[in-house]
């Protein structure tokens, strides 16, 4: 059986993603959040990063899983820059206006600036700033980016005959992982650092992607698989299941179980859970869309595909221009006017998107394509 390439479907999920991490934003800056029931559900709509980091694990493996099954060894320079060029270019044009336009960000100093434009914004105390919240995610992921290398390196040895390994020894070490909360609270950091939002405290987000590529790869290739991996593949393909798992986990994590929606501080045990439950979201969600032989209508329909074509800059831009939707249409933060203000955000937000993704995204991959230095592909591919 061949594998494929392109994933419409993901490329769709990709723009549920950027909507929903728009959406929770949303709701906290317009008090949404403090509403009994349906606050907690919007607030925790900040699981949408999870799905985006599983998204990338899984797109990301793919080569590393071939390269076990005898396929080429991915070239590491070929993909960190596309990776760059993915990533950078339109990111540069979101931090050099936001922190030169936006009043509430233009008086930031040589060090928020410099941790923006490097995207080490978590690395940094206190570097977050107006119209530019969300990246700590984005800089997350590009840690992510230079360590899969290493990973894959690191897994190397578990290819060929060994190659049936693979599944039991990532999710022994993305386990091993969820120990990075407790540690992460007595370390002795600067005050206004956050080492849990550091990238080995998410890599089981990230890891759901490893494992689905490795489950995708193996089915792929018609290879027997021992009965407890058989059995999840069929029970992950099951759409209403994944569907009734997903409701589940994301209910418990709207509870107190898994820290505060909003600014609350979350304790070692609240992030451990939240962890968790987002893995599990993640993979209820993932699963179906890459296990399952069917069609998925509205996430490959023309108008999911253009959204998620333009998730990135969605995601990049939605935050700066929030802020100035309560400015230009006179609406006062925290006051309410949910529905409004997602509406107005939304419609912005994705123009501004297309147009990044017009003049800039793409011109940059055509530089490259014309280069002749990488074969740049969609950007549900890889």
């Amino acid at each position: 059986m061949s594998v494929p390439r392109f994933y419409p479907q993901l490329e769709g999920m990709r723009a549920v993603a950027a909507l929903g991490v728009l959406s929770t934003h949303v709701a906290f800056q317009t008090g949404e959040v403090r509403t009994p029931v349906l606050g907690p559900v919007l607030g925790r709509l900040d699981l949408a990063v999870a799905l985006f980091f599983g998204l990338s694990g899984f797109l990301l493996w793919r080569p590393y899983v071939d390269a076990a099954h005898g396929g080429p060894r991915p070239d590491v320079r070929r993909y960190l820059t596309h990776r760059f060029v993915r990533i950078w270019p339109a990111y540069v044009v979101v931090v050099v206006a936001v922190l030169t336009l936006l009043p509430e960000a233009r008086n930031a100093d040589v060090v928020v600036w410099a941790a923006n434009l490097t995207l080490t914004q978590i690395f940094v105390p206190l570097s977050l700033t107006a119209g530019l919240t969300q990246m700590w995610s984005l800089s997350v992921e590009v840690v992510f980016y230079l360590l899969l290398p290493i990973i894959g390196l690191a897994m190397t040895k578990f290819s060929g005959s060994l190659a049936r390994q693979r599944i039991p020894v990532l999710c022994a070490f993305i386990a091993l992982t969820l120990s990075w909360g407790p540690v992460a609270s007595v370390l002795p950091t600067q005050p206004g650092l956050e080492p849990k939002n550091w990238v080995i405290g998410h890599l089981p987000w990230f890891g759901v992607g490893l494992l689905l590529a490795e489950l995708v790869g193996r089915v792929n290739r018609g290879e027997p698989l021992p009965r407890v991996l058989d059995t999840l593949v069929e029970l992950s393909r099951r759409r209403w299941l994944m569907f009734a798992v997903l409701v589940v986990a994301y209910g418990l994590a709207c509870t107190p179980l898994a820290g505060p929606t909003g600014l609350g501080a979350v304790n070692s045990g609240q992030f451990v859970v939240k962890i968790v439950l987002g893995a599990l979201c993640g993979y209820a969600i993932l699963a179906p869309l890459v296990l399952a032989d069917s069609a998925f209508g509205f996430l490959e329909s023309p108008v999911m595909q253009a959204l998620g074509r333009w998730s990135y800059g969605i995601f990049i831009w939605h935050v700066a221009v929030l802020a100035v939707v309560f400015g230009l249409f006179g609406i006062l933060p925290f006051g309410g006017s949910t529905v409004l203000v997602w509406v107005l955000t939304v419609i912005l937000s994705v123009g501004v998107a297309a147009a990044s993704y017009a003049f800039i995204e793409e011109p940059a991959r055509a530089r490259l394509r014309s280069a002749g230095t990488v074969p740049v592909a969609r950007a549900g591919a890889i």
